[in-house]
């Protein structure tokens, strides 16, 4: 079995190998405990008479085993708790980073099965023009531009076509703004400045 404390990770097998241990231990101080109290002593009550004599109603070297073993096996019992603590510890520490990485890689799937993917950036947005009034922002990234998205966009040109075929019309655009969808309605329209949007849009390097 692996020391809780060397280099190969604890295992629930190692932790009920060390309580099986701990069980065991307990039950020869229990033993030895019993032992004692038939002859009628404890720990810490005198082996002599009152003349200092060795007491002849109890067998002294078993009375002194039985305690130095308890001794050694208390001390033992402490060692293998702190194991089993450690054991613990390190058993739960690991259960909690499996619980973290597995939580965080299914964030990550929902997030990538429920995002749609992203084809183009707005970088420019001209104040007043018909995409500035839609709400259209700089670093907006673009998912769905009418029928256009990830999958049929091959180029600009895709989007040139789809907003000439709907001056005055309302298009629906989908876009991602700090990692949350946002749906805009943009009519692409004659205005002051040039094109029929007053925005500027570039593919995204994938």
């Amino acid at each position: 079995m692996a020391d809780p404390g060397g280099s190969r990770p604890v295992t629930v097998s190692d932790v009920q190998q060390l309580v099986k241990r701990k069980d065991e231990i307990e039950a020869q101080i229990k033993a030895y405990y019993e032992l004692l109290g038939q002859k009628g002593v404890g720990m810490t009550e005198p082996l002599v008479d009152a003349e200092d004599f060795p007491r002849g109603d109890i067998d002294i070297y078993e009375v002194r085993t039985a305690r130095h073993n308890i001794i050694c096996l208390q001390n033992d019992h402490k060692a293998l708790m702190k194991q089993v603590e450690e054991a613990l510890h390190q058993l739960h520490a690991r259960e909690k980073e499996k619980r973290a990485r597995d939580e965080a890689e299914a964030l990550a799937e929902a997030r990538s099965q429920s995002q749609p993917q992203a084809f183009a950036r707005v970088n420019a947005v001209t104040p007043g023009s018909p995409a500035s009034i839609s709400g259209l922002q700089v670093d907006d990234e673009i998912v769905e531009f009418g029928s256009v998205n990830i999958n049929n966009f091959q180029n600009l040109q895709n989007i040139a076509t789809v907003v000439q075929h709907s001056e005055g019309r309302p298009l629906s655009v989908t876009v991602i703004r700090g990692g949350r969808k946002v749906h805009v309605g943009l009519t692409p329209k004659r205005w002051a400045g040039k094109g029929l949007l007053g925005c500027n849009i570039i593919p995204l390097q994938r």
